[in-house]
């Protein structure tokens, strides 16, 4: 069986007014998604706001998050940074802290090729006794980890599963298929809008940033799935999709980045989740008027009264 399965969420970093981690709305997250049925929690990813944090903040987002969490699920730490020895440091510190595997995009910043990316995990993979997760996220690191890249490395046991943001479903479906015979790697989508079909493909989970808002519609989408209910399932997708809308409301006025991240926190803040909706620098949160446009439409698929 695979390692992990089901919805893992990247979870938000929530942020006080001086932009410090606002460590009780935090608590409150987690708690949120772990009473929700959620079946692990990733820390430290894109949607965490990750790159944003030196290292000894985001040692404390993760001791935080372990000690929250306290064995009830499993946390999957992000540990990515540009470079292979910097990655090392962040693998080493979320083993330290109790994480249970540790996920890892290409390098970036500097150009490398498909070789050099199979090293980059092979060494951290040497160097760090915990599991790995291979993050493929071309949006943000500008390298597209191939499907013979992937295979290889869950092949050789190097990594233990992928978190495919990529967008690329087509590849994610090869590799699932090229996979189907080594049932302890685990597959898992990052888009929130196609999980129902993507399920239905064979994929072992999701990670989708959304479910920071509505975490019980996602467990209520993989429970439909499990048990065959494709037409519960794909009811469910279809409201979800309708609230993941608020991702695009203030498109054009800040970064796309901002809009998506900036659109959960608004919602979260609506929902008593969270107390700001503040982002990190140079970020630009959402204004007022685009937090009553999220407003209805969590009204319209019933988050909100």
């Amino acid at each position: 069986m695979p390692l992990f399965s089901g919805v893992v969420p990247p979870v938000v970093t929530p942020l006080n007014e001086d932009f410090s981690v606002d460590y009780a709305s935090y608590t409150r997250v987690l708690e949120h998604l772990i009473d929700s049925g959620c079946h692990g929690l990733f820390p430290l990813g894109s949607t965490s706001e990750v790159v944003f944090y030196d290292e000894a903040e985001r040692r404390r987002i993760l001791e935080h998050t372990v000690k929250v969490a306290n064995g009830r699920v499993p946390v999957i730490a992000g540990a990515i940074d540009p470079a292979t020895d910097r990655v090392i440091r962040h693998a080493r510190i979320a083993r330290e802290v109790g994480a249970d595997a540790v996920v890892v995009t290409a390098p970036f910043y500097t150009i490398t090729n498909q070789a050099e990316t199979l090293d980059h995990f092979r060494i951290i993979r040497n160097a760090v006794d915990i599991p790995l997760i291979a993050y493929d996220i071309p949006v943000c690191v500008h390298t597209k980890l191939s499907r013979q890249t992937v295979v290889t490395l869950a092949k050789e046991g190097t990594i233990v599963g992928l978190k495919d943001s990529s967008g690329d479903d087509g590849n994610f479906r090869y590799a699932l298929s090229d996979l189907a015979g080594t049932p302890d790697v685990f597959l898992m989508t990052g888009s929130e809008i196609v999980v129902d079909s993507v399920l239905a493909m064979g994929a072992h989970g999701v990670v989708p940033g959304l479910a920071n808002v509505d975490p019980a519609g996602y467990v209520r989408l993989w429970d439909a799935a499990q048990r065959g209910d494709w037409q519960a399932a794909r009811k469910e997708q279809e409201r979800l999709c309708r609230l993941f809308e608020i991702v695009w409301v203030a498109a054009g006025r800040v970064s796309g980045g901002a809009t998506g991240v900036g659109g959960f926190k608004t919602a979260m803040r609506s929902l008593g989740i969270i107390a700001t909706n503040v982002m990190a620098r140079p970020r630009a949160p959402l204004n007022e008027a685009e937090a009553g446009r999220i407003d209805e439409i969590l009204r319209s698929v019933g988050l909100l009264s």
